[in-house]
């Protein structure tokens, strides 16, 4: 009896942390990047890691040489001052030694920025994003007819109609009334370019930033490893309602997305109703699957 009160306990409580997902967002007091939630993120997060084996040592030592110049080089200390203007020692050394930092952060940083700008030859999906003031509009590149429609920030007043009451899943200032749906593992050629002023995509998590400029159409990619909900904000100031311009990328299973994706062609809103209440299914199907464990 015991130990079926624990697995009923263990469930509620597991029902209760599933309702209340928290998506990939930022968080209060964070001090580190986004977890990745691809390849190029991670690079990125190691990349950021490796610099500050350098940052850490040269501001030391910086500001070692400052406190040493300061104590020991004051009027009172030193009333004589050295008239020496040259030494070449000193010179070659600090000449020298920061080409050969900026070398080994140079490196690493030209191989990080090519594989970010590089798409792989044949992507799964292509999806263009243009920058409005002060929205998102995004195009499927899927058969004959391509899907299209805008993701505006999400009203609070529209958080029942459009089942998105969970603030912690759908924060405010970050949910949007239309997530862009991807399926997970899949590779996506993303296409940027704006309508108006300049703005910019950015989505952390997935290491994506990148300018959408009026007449230009850049060019990005990502492939998301797990399945989730993803906050991104326009980067780039561009009007009165830059703060109001978030982006959301949902990503899913490879079936959950050709669900969706052949509903949203006829209906839009009941395929992104559709879709949550399949995801909030499957959570509740693992939680009772562990619970019964």
């Amino acid at each position: 009896m015991k130990n079926k009160a624990y697995a009923v306990l263990a469930a509620l409580a597991c029902l209760l942390f599933a309702s209340s997902a928290f998506a990939d967002k930022p968080v209060e007091w964070q001090t580190n990047l986004q977890p990745a939630a691809t390849g190029i993120m991670e690079e990125i997060t190691w990349f950021e890691h490796y610099t500050l084996w350098f940052i850490i040592p040269i501001t030391l030592f910086v500001l070692l040489l400052l406190i040493i110049v300061v104590v020991k080089f004051r009027e009172g200390a030193n009333p004589v001052p050295s008239k020496t203007s040259h030494n070449t020692a000193i010179e070659v050394i600090w000449t020298v030694g920061p080409v050969i930092v900026l070398l080994f952060l140079a490196i690493p940083s030209f191989q990080l920025l090519t594989a970010q700008l590089t798409p792989p030859a044949n992507p799964d999906l292509t999806v263009k994003a243009t920058g409005n003031q002060w929205y998102w509009s995004y195009e499927y590149e899927v058969g004959e007819s391509p899907l299209s429609f805008d993701s505006l920030l999400m009203k609070e007043e529209d958080r029942a109609a459009l089942g998105k009451e969970d603030k912690k899943e759908y924060p405010r200032l970050l949910a949007v009334d239309n997530e862009v749906v991807v399926p997970v593992g899949k590779t996506v050629r993303l296409l940027v370019t704006a309508a108006d002023v300049i703005h910019a995509f950015a989505m952390p998590a997935f290491g994506v930033k990148i300018d959408a400029v009026p007449g230009r159409l850049n060019e990005t990619w990502f492939k998301a490893d797990r399945e989730g909900l993803y906050y991104g904000q326009c980067s780039e100031l561009c009007g009165k309602d830059h703060a109001y311009m978030p982006i959301a990328i949902r990503v899913v299973s490879q079936e959950k997305y050709d669900t969706w994706l052949a509903a949203a062609a006829t209906n839009l809103g009941d395929a992104n109703k559709a879709l949550m209440a399949s995801i909030e299914a499957a959570k509740t199907v693992d939680v009772a699957a562990n619970a019964a464990q």
